[in-house]
């Protein structure tokens, strides 16, 4: 009777750990799932660059630096590795686009062009799912990392080669200022 009691103990062991290890490889496998979604929207968003820099270019002879910044910072972005690097290249193409954005306005020619704000819409679409894409990721990251934590799971952890998934931080000052608007209405009125 009690080698039946310790053989029950032992399968019910071998069954939980077979369960474990299953658990974290699939939970893996969602976070490099999620990372494929966010890498499929930055290519997205990376091959919209050149047709928006082709199409202002010539309106915008001027800006020359500004036009060469986003090329520049577009392909930082692409040869990115990482998380944490992809990240930052990320924020930086985001900070040149909205420099070429905001110039493109000075452009009257550019803002009837039906072109640019074809582009500039598609790339919005675009920033909103890499923002849906990185939230993703995010919370099928830390769940992994938390699996990986919690006890009894963290024993079959080793076995199962998990290792923490690194999250996609913020970490440009730049990027997480709050943008500063003036609508103008503190100005004293003009005669």
């Amino acid at each position: 009777m009690g080698m039946l009691i310790v053989l029950g103990i032992l399968v019910v062991a071998v069954f939980w750990a077979i369960g474990a290890y299953n658990g974290l490889i699939a939970l893996k496998n969602r976070v490099l799932n999620a990372w494929k979604q966010i890498d499929v929207q930055l290519k997205r968003r990376h091959d919209l660059i050149p047709n928006l820099i082709e199409t202002v270019k010539g309106a915008m002879s001027f800006e020359r630096e500004t036009l060469e910044a986003v090329i520049s910072a577009r392909n930082k972005a692409i040869g990115a590795q990482g998380v944490a690097a992809t990240a930052k290249a990320e924020g930086e193409l985001s900070q040149a686009l909205g420099r070429l954005f905001a110039l493109s306005e000075n452009y009257p020619d550019l803002k009837a062009t039906g072109n640019v704000a074809q582009l500039q819409e598609e790339l919005t679409s675009t920033e909103n799912k890499i923002a849906f894409a990185r939230q993703l990721y995010n919370d099928e990251a830390t769940l992994y990392n938390t699996k990986q934590l919690q006890f009894p799971t963290n024993l079959i952890a080793g076995i199962a080669n998990a290792s923490p998934a690194e999250l996609w931080a913020i970490e440009d000052a730049a990027e997480r200022a709050v943008p500063k608007v003036d609508l103008g209405f503190n100005k004293p009125p003009t005669a």
